[in-house]
């Protein structure tokens, strides 16, 4: 009983699909696009992950830092 289950989890060395990648992150289809693009042809979906996160991070920082009209 040699049965696999696919319960939706891609291995680390094939690229991610725009939608689920900007799904995950909590981003827009165009932000999650130029995430992808910056990290390059099928980069690992570890790299990609970390540089969600560090753009998630960067717009936390900008936001803490404008000043309230």
């Amino acid at each position: 009983m040699d049965q696999q289950i696919d319960i939706g989890i891609q291995p680390d060395n094939q690229p991610y699909e725009v939608t689920s990648f900007a799904r995950k992150h909590g981003l827009t289809i165009p932000v999650a696009d130029a995430v992808l693009f910056a990290k390059g042809p099928s980069p690992s979906r570890a790299a990609c992950d970390t540089a969600a996160l560090a753009f998630l991070c960067a717009v936390a920082q900008y936001a803490k830092k404008q000043v309230p009209r």
